[in-house]
């Protein structure tokens, strides 16, 4: 009887963390944040690597390979099947050009965002003002203020 006590507590605990307001938005962040993820990255595969591929002479950087030790190779395949020590410097650069055009798209969607919530914001500053007392946002034309309730000018 004790065990199913002690049960039932640790899972009326556990209830009431995972569904606390704070655990589902993050939950809800995390899932938008993977599905993003996966639009920018097909965006960056699809639009912007192919012309960088272009104008690089179909280079695949991918292949790109230095042997350490004396015997040198003619392709990535025929080195690996030789056991031979290699870094695959060229998937470094395919990392590093990915990240880049990542980076150049997230700072113009951010960019965006802020141009269009700083909007928004201007628009609400006009018809608010902050309460003397509390600080609180408060219509323009508010007498009191709901949040101290205070008298305002």
């Amino acid at each position: 009887m004790e065990i199913r006590k002690k049960i039932r507590k640790e899972w009326e605990g556990f209830k009431d963390f995972a569904m606390k307001d704070n655990a589902v938005i993050l939950a809800v962040g995390v899932i938008i944040g993977v599905a993003f993820k996966d639009l920018v990255d097909a965006v960056v595969n699809n639009i912007f690597t192919p012309p960088i591929g272009y104008l690089t002479a179909k280079i695949d950087f991918a292949e790109l390979f230095v042997t350490l030790g004396s015997k040198q190779y003619d392709t990535l395949v025929q080195a690996q099947e030789a056991g031979a020590v290699v870094l695959q410097y060229g998937l470094v650069l395919n990392s590093l050009i990915t990240f880049s055009i990542t980076a150049i798209i997230l700072y113009i969607v951010v960019r965006g965002i802020k141009r269009a919530t700083a909007r928004e914001e201007k628009e609400v500053k006009k018809s608010t003002k902050p309460c003397p007392y509390c600080m609180s946002d408060i219509n323009i034309k508010a007498k009191k203020c709901p949040f101290c309730t205070s008298s305002v000018k």
